[in-house]
């Protein structure tokens, strides 16, 4: 299957969370599932279904791959597969970044960013 272009295209919550995940080191699913779950304060939690089919579609695009190495393979069992974030993902991370960061400023502008509310009791 060919890699379509994914970026300047809004990326899916849960291709945001496991790219921004991937983004200081490679990680095993599991790894994945707990850093987003930290990433997000606890408000997002990804099910194995939900990571490993966007894994899939993702390494399809060519925004990840399967990493050759092991992080410690003597304490590590062999069958995890890690992954790491390909040039193209971490510029589909930054265009979304820069999509949030436009977006948080065109909501304080407005006043309608949740510190710029005044409340009338």
């Amino acid at each position: 299957m060919a890699k379509k272009n994914t970026t300047n295209t809004p990326l899916t919550p849960a291709v945001f969370h496991i790219l921004l995940a991937l983004s200081t080191q490679e990680r095993h699913g599991y790894e994945i599932m707990k850093q987003v779950e930290n990433d997000s304060q606890g408000k997002v939690k990804m099910g194995p279904g939900t990571l490993y089919g966007s894994i899939g579609r993702m390494s399809e695009a060519g925004l990840i791959r399967e990493s050759d190495k092991k992080i410690d393979p003597k304490m590590d069992d062999e069958r995890r597969i890690y992954y790491e974030i390909t040039g193209l993902g971490k510029k589909a991370l930054a265009e979304e970044l820069e999509r949030y960061r436009s977006v948080l400023m065109v909501a304080q502008q407005k006043r309608i960013f949740p510190n710029t509310f005044t409340y009338d009791i």
